[in-house]
């Protein structure tokens, strides 16, 4: 039986550390399916077709690497019914701190009640980059820092042409 494994996320933008749970989670599944959630509430700075483009761009050769079917696909409800829908068993979640595993211990609660047939597997981030967050990348972008150590050379590239550069 083929191991559907779903990473849900906004990756606005993809970061190292997006890559680095991509990638161990390649070693678990036959498949990666990473859903960009789309919520009207929010106001991202890539619209949901970049951030699949440069998902697609920069995860695609990770999974071909791996041996690891890969797809994206954009979402707007839950992500237990987004699971259900590409035929997921398993739920990745990255961890960064003690944090993240309060705040992602009760949405698996939560999921495992709603779907009890897709198990979460929580994938610790590498130390390197253990202190990369979006919203970070994108306060540093935005404010014409280099980011180029946060992000793959794509994203970094399509970061640039979101910003105006500061003026010194």
């Amino acid at each position: 039986m083929k191991r559907v494994a779903l990473y849900t996320g906004s990756f606005d933008p993809v970061t190292n550390g997006h890559l680095d749970v991509i990638r161990h989670a390649c070693r678990l599944a036959d498949e990666l399916v990473v859903g960009v959630g789309v919520h009207p509430g929010k106001a991202p700075m890539f619209t949901a077709d970049e951030r699949l483009a440069l998902l697609e761009e920069v995860c695609g050769p990770i999974a071909a690497a791996e041996h690891c079917a890969f797809r994206t696909i954009t979402f707007d409800d839950l992500a237990v019914w987004a699971a259900q829908r590409v035929g997921a068993s398993l739920f990745i979640r990255g961890l960064r701190d003690g944090t993240d595993l309060d705040y992602e211990m009760q949405m698996a609660g939560m999921n495992a009640q709603m779907a009890p047939g897709v198990q979460t597997v929580f994938l610790p981030a590498s130390t390197t980059v253990r202190p990369i967050t979006a919203t970070l990348v994108r306060q540093i972008a935005q404010m014409g820092g280099d980011v180029t150590s946060f992000v793959p050379p794509a994203v970094a590239k399509a970061l640039a042409g979101k910003v105006k550069p500061k003026k010194v």
